[in-house]
Protein backbone atom coordinates (compact mmCIF):
# COMPACT_ATOMS: atom_id res chain seq x y z
CA UNK A 1 0.00 0.00 0.00
CA UNK A 2 2.64 2.53 0.91
CA UNK A 3 4.72 1.51 -2.51
CA UNK A 4 1.45 2.46 -4.50
CA UNK A 5 0.90 5.65 -2.41
CA UNK A 6 4.68 6.27 -3.30
CA UNK A 7 4.57 5.49 -7.21
CA UNK A 8 0.97 7.11 -7.56
CA UNK A 9 2.36 10.35 -5.97
CA UNK A 10 5.77 10.19 -8.37
CA UNK A 11 3.51 9.94 -11.44
CA UNK A 12 0.91 12.62 -10.16
CA UNK A 13 2.93 15.83 -11.42
CA UNK A 14 3.81 14.62 -14.50
CA UNK A 15 -0.34 13.87 -14.76
CA UNK A 16 -1.09 16.84 -13.98
CA UNK A 17 1.25 18.74 -16.33
CA UNK A 18 -0.17 16.38 -19.25
CA UNK A 19 -3.38 17.10 -18.72
CA UNK A 20 -2.85 20.65 -18.68
CA UNK A 21 -1.18 20.47 -21.47
CA UNK A 22 -3.59 19.32 -23.63
CA UNK A 23 -5.94 22.24 -21.77
CA UNK A 24 -3.57 24.73 -23.42
CA UNK A 25 -3.36 22.95 -27.07
CA UNK A 26 -7.83 23.25 -26.86
CA UNK A 27 -7.33 26.81 -25.30
CA UNK A 28 -4.90 28.08 -28.53
CA UNK A 29 -7.40 26.72 -30.53
CA UNK A 30 -10.61 28.39 -29.74
CA UNK A 31 -9.11 31.42 -28.64
CA UNK A 32 -7.68 32.28 -32.07
CA UNK A 33 -11.42 30.91 -33.93
CA UNK A 34 -12.42 33.80 -31.77
CA UNK A 35 -9.90 36.27 -32.03
CA UNK A 36 -10.19 35.92 -36.29
CA UNK A 37 -14.02 36.18 -35.51
CA UNK A 38 -12.99 39.99 -34.50
CA UNK A 39 -13.67 39.20 -30.71
CA UNK A 40 -11.42 41.74 -28.42
CA UNK A 41 -8.64 40.37 -26.96
CA UNK A 42 -8.74 43.11 -24.15
CA UNK A 43 -12.42 41.41 -23.66
CA UNK A 44 -11.40 37.97 -23.62
CA UNK A 45 -9.00 38.20 -21.06
CA UNK A 46 -11.39 40.26 -18.87
CA UNK A 47 -14.52 37.83 -19.20
CA UNK A 48 -11.59 34.70 -18.68
CA UNK A 49 -10.44 35.98 -15.05
CA UNK A 50 -14.06 36.39 -13.90
CA UNK A 51 -14.79 32.93 -14.76
CA UNK A 52 -11.71 31.77 -13.32
CA UNK A 53 -13.02 33.87 -10.48
CA UNK A 54 -16.30 32.38 -9.85
CA UNK A 55 -14.92 28.84 -10.10
CA UNK A 56 -12.08 28.70 -7.54
CA UNK A 57 -13.96 31.43 -5.20
CA UNK A 58 -16.03 28.59 -3.62
CA UNK A 59 -13.18 25.86 -3.68
CA UNK A 60 -11.02 28.87 -1.58
CA UNK A 61 -13.25 29.09 0.61
CA UNK A 62 -14.55 25.96 1.39
CA UNK A 63 -10.93 24.19 1.38
CA UNK A 64 -8.71 27.28 2.60
CA UNK A 65 -10.80 29.32 4.92
CA UNK A 66 -13.55 27.73 6.43
CA UNK A 67 -10.28 24.79 7.59
CA UNK A 68 -7.94 28.16 8.75
CA UNK A 69 -5.67 27.05 6.11
CA UNK A 70 -5.17 30.91 4.77
CA UNK A 71 -2.53 32.90 6.35
CA UNK A 72 -2.29 36.42 6.94
CA UNK A 73 -2.13 38.65 4.12
CA UNK A 74 0.32 41.10 4.87
CA UNK A 75 1.43 43.91 2.96
CA UNK A 76 5.09 42.03 1.27
CA UNK A 77 2.58 39.19 0.31
CA UNK A 78 -0.30 41.82 -1.17
CA UNK A 79 2.87 43.11 -3.36
CA UNK A 80 3.91 39.83 -4.39
CA UNK A 81 0.28 39.24 -5.66
CA UNK A 82 0.15 42.45 -6.97
CA UNK A 83 3.49 41.81 -9.56
CA UNK A 84 1.59 38.26 -10.17
CA UNK A 85 -1.39 39.80 -11.29
CA UNK A 86 0.74 42.47 -13.70
CA UNK A 87 2.41 39.53 -15.32
CA UNK A 88 0.17 36.65 -16.00
CA UNK A 89 -3.81 38.05 -16.21
CA UNK A 90 -2.57 41.27 -17.34
CA UNK A 91 1.00 41.53 -19.56
CA UNK A 92 1.22 37.72 -20.75
CA UNK A 93 -2.79 36.97 -21.86
CA UNK A 94 -2.79 40.05 -23.41
CA UNK A 95 0.17 39.61 -25.59
CA UNK A 96 -0.12 36.26 -26.18
CA UNK A 97 -3.49 36.42 -27.45
CA UNK A 98 -2.59 39.68 -29.78
CA UNK A 99 0.54 37.59 -30.83
CA UNK A 100 -1.51 34.63 -31.59
CA UNK A 101 -4.69 36.42 -33.68
CA UNK A 102 -1.06 37.95 -36.00
CA UNK A 103 0.40 34.64 -36.19
CA UNK A 104 -0.73 31.41 -35.71
CA UNK A 105 -2.27 28.60 -32.95
CA UNK A 106 0.81 26.22 -34.47
CA UNK A 107 3.32 28.93 -34.72
CA UNK A 108 2.54 30.37 -30.85
CA UNK A 109 2.15 26.99 -29.37
CA UNK A 110 5.63 25.84 -30.78
CA UNK A 111 7.57 29.19 -29.63
CA UNK A 112 6.56 29.32 -26.71
CA UNK A 113 8.59 26.18 -26.33
CA UNK A 114 11.37 29.23 -25.21
CA UNK A 115 9.41 29.31 -21.89
CA UNK A 116 11.78 27.11 -20.27
CA UNK A 117 14.86 28.28 -21.23
CA UNK A 118 13.81 31.81 -19.85
CA UNK A 119 12.60 31.01 -16.68
CA UNK A 120 16.49 29.16 -16.17
CA UNK A 121 18.27 32.20 -17.33
CA UNK A 122 15.74 34.02 -15.03
CA UNK A 123 17.16 32.04 -12.13
CA UNK A 124 20.48 32.48 -12.74
CA UNK A 125 19.92 36.54 -13.00
CA UNK A 126 18.31 36.08 -9.50
CA UNK A 127 20.24 33.75 -8.31
CA UNK A 128 17.89 30.87 -8.39
CA UNK A 129 20.29 28.95 -10.17
CA UNK A 130 24.21 28.41 -9.68
CA UNK A 131 26.12 27.17 -12.93
CA UNK A 132 28.92 24.76 -12.48
CA UNK A 133 30.56 24.60 -15.75
CA UNK A 134 33.05 21.48 -14.64
CA UNK A 135 29.71 19.54 -14.28
CA UNK A 136 28.07 17.60 -17.08
CA UNK A 137 24.54 18.30 -15.94
CA UNK A 138 25.76 22.45 -16.06
CA UNK A 139 27.09 22.08 -19.25
CA UNK A 140 23.78 20.35 -20.67
CA UNK A 141 21.70 23.48 -19.11
CA UNK A 142 23.53 25.94 -20.97
CA UNK A 143 23.90 24.16 -24.06
CA UNK A 144 20.04 23.48 -24.00
CA UNK A 145 19.92 27.38 -23.60
CA UNK A 146 21.89 28.50 -26.83
CA UNK A 147 20.17 25.75 -28.58
CA UNK A 148 16.78 27.12 -27.45
CA UNK A 149 17.63 30.46 -28.59
CA UNK A 150 18.72 29.00 -32.20
CA UNK A 151 15.81 27.83 -32.98
CA UNK A 152 13.73 30.68 -32.04
CA UNK A 153 16.29 32.75 -34.39
CA UNK A 154 15.50 30.01 -36.89
CA UNK A 155 11.86 30.45 -36.58
CA UNK A 156 11.58 34.13 -36.97
CA UNK A 157 14.21 34.46 -39.51
CA UNK A 158 13.70 31.84 -41.88
CA UNK A 159 9.60 30.43 -42.85
CA UNK A 160 10.88 28.16 -46.07
CA UNK A 161 8.33 25.73 -48.15
CA UNK A 162 5.15 24.90 -46.70
CA UNK A 163 5.01 21.60 -45.03
CA UNK A 164 1.83 19.72 -46.31
CA UNK A 165 -0.03 17.50 -43.79
CA UNK A 166 -1.79 14.19 -45.20
CA UNK A 167 -4.63 15.21 -43.34
CA UNK A 168 -4.74 19.23 -44.43
CA UNK A 169 -6.12 20.33 -47.51
CA UNK A 170 -3.74 21.99 -49.84
CA UNK A 171 -3.64 25.65 -50.33
CA UNK A 172 -1.68 28.13 -52.13
CA UNK A 173 1.56 28.05 -50.66
CA UNK A 174 2.76 31.81 -52.20
CA UNK A 175 0.10 32.99 -49.80
CA UNK A 176 0.86 31.88 -47.22
CA UNK A 177 4.33 32.50 -47.76
CA UNK A 178 3.24 36.33 -48.03
CA UNK A 179 1.46 36.31 -44.96
CA UNK A 180 4.21 34.80 -43.07
CA UNK A 181 6.45 37.35 -44.68
CA UNK A 182 4.80 40.68 -43.87
CA UNK A 183 5.37 43.16 -40.85
CA UNK A 184 2.06 41.70 -38.74
CA UNK A 185 3.81 38.28 -38.29
CA UNK A 186 7.04 40.16 -36.96
CA UNK A 187 4.82 41.71 -34.75
CA UNK A 188 3.10 38.55 -33.13
CA UNK A 189 6.66 36.80 -32.89
CA UNK A 190 7.94 39.67 -30.72
CA UNK A 191 4.80 39.97 -28.26
CA UNK A 192 4.76 36.36 -28.19
CA UNK A 193 8.79 35.73 -26.56
CA UNK A 194 7.36 39.35 -24.53
CA UNK A 195 4.35 37.17 -23.03
CA UNK A 196 7.46 34.39 -22.61
CA UNK A 197 9.77 36.93 -20.15
CA UNK A 198 6.34 37.87 -18.36
CA UNK A 199 5.16 33.93 -17.71
CA UNK A 200 8.41 32.94 -16.70
CA UNK A 201 8.52 35.93 -14.20
CA UNK A 202 5.28 34.82 -12.98
CA UNK A 203 6.34 31.00 -12.56
CA UNK A 204 9.54 32.34 -10.57
CA UNK A 205 6.99 34.64 -8.34
CA UNK A 206 4.76 32.37 -7.85
CA UNK A 207 6.75 29.51 -6.42
CA UNK A 208 8.40 32.50 -3.74
CA UNK A 209 4.92 33.27 -3.05
CA UNK A 210 3.76 30.30 -2.10
CA UNK A 211 6.75 29.81 0.62
CA UNK A 212 5.14 32.32 2.04
CA UNK A 213 1.70 32.41 1.37
CA UNK A 214 0.91 28.50 1.24
CA UNK A 215 -2.23 28.75 0.11
CA UNK A 216 -3.34 28.08 -3.70
CA UNK A 217 -6.59 28.17 -3.70
CA UNK A 218 -6.87 30.99 -2.20
CA UNK A 219 -3.85 32.86 -4.31
CA UNK A 220 -5.42 31.43 -7.85
CA UNK A 221 -8.66 33.53 -6.69
CA UNK A 222 -7.12 36.66 -5.96
CA UNK A 223 -5.00 36.70 -8.83
CA UNK A 224 -7.73 36.15 -11.20
CA UNK A 225 -9.88 38.76 -9.60
CA UNK A 226 -7.66 41.64 -9.80
CA UNK A 227 -6.48 40.47 -13.03
CA UNK A 228 -10.52 40.83 -14.06
CA UNK A 229 -10.65 44.48 -12.25
CA UNK A 230 -7.72 45.63 -13.81
CA UNK A 231 -8.38 44.30 -17.62
CA UNK A 232 -11.86 45.52 -17.13
CA UNK A 233 -10.34 48.95 -16.98
CA UNK A 234 -7.69 48.98 -19.57
CA UNK A 235 -10.81 47.70 -21.83
CA UNK A 236 -12.89 50.88 -20.57
CA UNK A 237 -10.35 52.66 -22.11
CA UNK A 238 -9.05 51.27 -25.02
CA UNK A 239 -12.59 49.95 -26.50
CA UNK A 240 -14.35 53.16 -25.60
CA UNK A 241 -15.35 53.70 -29.26
CA UNK A 242 -17.12 51.04 -29.55
CA UNK A 243 -18.58 50.26 -26.15
CA UNK A 244 -21.57 48.66 -26.64
CA UNK A 245 -20.58 45.90 -29.35
CA UNK A 246 -17.12 44.65 -28.15
CA UNK A 247 -18.59 43.41 -24.71
CA UNK A 248 -21.59 41.64 -26.44
CA UNK A 249 -20.94 37.57 -27.06
CA UNK A 250 -23.41 34.62 -28.00
CA UNK A 251 -23.85 31.86 -27.46
CA UNK A 252 -21.10 30.86 -29.68
CA UNK A 253 -17.15 29.99 -30.45
CA UNK A 254 -16.15 33.21 -28.35
CA UNK A 255 -18.38 32.01 -25.29
CA UNK A 256 -17.04 28.80 -25.70
CA UNK A 257 -13.55 30.26 -25.63
CA UNK A 258 -14.20 32.84 -22.34
CA UNK A 259 -15.83 29.76 -20.26
CA UNK A 260 -13.47 27.29 -21.48
CA UNK A 261 -10.25 29.41 -20.67
CA UNK A 262 -11.59 30.70 -17.50
CA UNK A 263 -11.91 27.37 -16.03
CA UNK A 264 -9.24 25.54 -17.71
CA UNK A 265 -6.41 27.75 -18.06
CA UNK A 266 -6.67 30.28 -15.37
CA UNK A 267 -8.66 28.97 -12.47
CA UNK A 268 -7.24 25.00 -12.75
CA UNK A 269 -4.32 25.73 -14.21
CA UNK A 270 -2.81 28.60 -11.90
CA UNK A 271 -3.73 25.82 -8.77
CA UNK A 272 -2.03 23.29 -10.65
CA UNK A 273 1.19 24.72 -11.46
CA UNK A 274 1.43 26.18 -7.80
CA UNK A 275 1.30 22.44 -6.58
CA UNK A 276 3.68 21.62 -8.82
CA UNK A 277 5.78 24.25 -8.52
CA UNK A 278 5.88 23.45 -4.69
CA UNK A 279 7.38 19.79 -4.99
CA UNK A 280 9.43 20.44 -8.45
CA UNK A 281 10.07 23.71 -9.19
CA UNK A 282 8.99 25.88 -11.95
CA UNK A 283 11.45 24.85 -14.43
CA UNK A 284 9.92 21.26 -14.28
CA UNK A 285 6.67 22.59 -14.70
CA UNK A 286 7.64 24.58 -17.83
CA UNK A 287 9.25 21.56 -19.32
CA UNK A 288 5.94 19.93 -21.44
CA UNK A 289 5.43 22.79 -23.39
CA UNK A 290 6.57 20.50 -26.41
CA UNK A 291 3.42 18.34 -25.85
CA UNK A 292 1.20 21.18 -26.27
CA UNK A 293 2.78 21.80 -29.64
CA UNK A 294 2.63 18.50 -31.30
CA UNK A 295 -1.32 18.68 -30.10
CA UNK A 296 -1.93 22.52 -31.58
CA UNK A 297 -0.35 21.65 -34.65
CA UNK A 298 -2.21 18.41 -35.52
CA UNK A 299 -5.77 19.92 -34.29
CA UNK A 300 -4.87 23.52 -35.70
CA UNK A 301 -3.98 22.31 -39.46
CA UNK A 302 -7.32 20.08 -39.08
CA UNK A 303 -10.11 22.65 -37.54
CA UNK A 304 -8.39 26.09 -38.59
CA UNK A 305 -7.01 24.91 -42.07
CA UNK A 306 -3.43 26.22 -40.86
CA UNK A 307 -0.46 25.55 -42.55
CA UNK A 308 3.23 25.02 -41.16
CA UNK A 309 6.53 26.28 -43.01
CA UNK A 310 9.61 24.24 -43.09
CA UNK A 311 11.54 26.44 -40.70
CA UNK A 312 8.62 26.35 -37.77
CA UNK A 313 9.53 22.58 -38.22
CA UNK A 314 13.50 22.53 -37.67
CA UNK A 315 13.04 25.61 -35.27
CA UNK A 316 10.85 23.83 -33.29
CA UNK A 317 12.64 20.99 -33.80
CA UNK A 318 16.09 22.50 -32.24
CA UNK A 319 13.79 24.26 -29.44
CA UNK A 320 12.85 20.83 -28.05
CA UNK A 321 16.06 19.03 -28.76
CA UNK A 322 17.67 22.46 -26.32
CA UNK A 323 14.69 21.71 -24.02
CA UNK A 324 15.34 18.16 -23.08
CA UNK A 325 19.09 18.74 -22.69
CA UNK A 326 18.21 21.66 -20.55
CA UNK A 327 16.00 19.08 -18.47
CA UNK A 328 18.04 16.34 -18.15
CA UNK A 329 20.51 18.89 -16.93
CA UNK A 330 17.89 20.37 -14.15
CA UNK A 331 17.35 16.48 -13.40
CA UNK A 332 20.28 16.41 -11.34
CA UNK A 333 18.89 19.13 -9.17
CA UNK A 334 15.91 16.99 -8.72
CA UNK A 335 17.35 13.63 -7.69
CA UNK A 336 19.92 15.88 -5.32
CA UNK A 337 16.46 17.74 -3.79
CA UNK A 338 15.29 14.14 -2.57
CA UNK A 339 18.56 12.99 -0.80
CA UNK A 340 20.01 16.89 0.20
CA UNK A 341 17.58 19.53 -0.03
CA UNK A 342 19.60 21.67 2.18
CA UNK A 343 22.63 21.24 0.24
CA UNK A 344 20.87 22.06 -3.02
CA UNK A 345 22.88 24.38 -5.27
CA UNK A 346 18.79 25.44 -7.03
CA UNK A 347 16.56 25.41 -4.35
CA UNK A 348 13.09 25.55 -6.75
CA UNK A 349 11.69 22.99 -4.45
CA UNK A 350 9.71 24.62 -1.47
CA UNK A 351 8.53 23.89 1.49
CA UNK A 352 5.49 24.34 4.18
CA UNK A 353 5.49 28.11 5.65
CA UNK A 354 6.62 27.32 9.28
CA UNK A 355 9.82 25.46 8.07
CA UNK A 356 8.65 21.88 8.68
CA UNK A 357 8.75 19.35 6.42
CA UNK A 358 6.10 16.55 5.96
CA UNK A 359 8.45 14.71 3.16
CA UNK A 360 12.43 14.41 4.38
CA UNK A 361 14.41 15.85 2.59
CA UNK A 362 12.16 16.51 -0.31
CA UNK A 363 10.62 19.33 1.24
CA UNK A 364 13.36 20.52 3.41
CA UNK A 365 15.34 23.80 3.76
CA UNK A 366 14.13 27.65 3.09
CA UNK A 367 13.99 28.95 -0.50
CA UNK A 368 16.76 31.29 -1.44
CA UNK A 369 14.84 34.35 -2.72
CA UNK A 370 13.14 34.47 1.14
CA UNK A 371 16.91 35.86 2.08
Amino acid sequence: MGVGKKVLDDVKPYMMMVLLQVGYAGMYIVSVASLKQGMSHLVLVTYRNIVATAVMTPFALIFERYRGLRPKMTMPIFVKVCSLTLLEPVIDQNLYYLGNKLTSASFSSALVNILPTVTFIMAIILRMEKLRFRSLHSQAKVAGTICTVTGTVLMIMYHGPVVQFPWAHHADPSAAAAAQSSATWLTGTVMIIACCVAWAGFFVLQSNTLNSYPAPLTLTSIVCAMGAVVNAAVTLVAERRDMGACWVIGLDTRLFTVVYSGIVCSGVAFYLQGLVTKTRGPVFVTAFQPLCMLITAVMGSILLKEETTLGSVIGAAIIVLGLYSLIWGKSNDILDSKTAAENLALPLTSVVANGNSSNGGANGGRHVADR
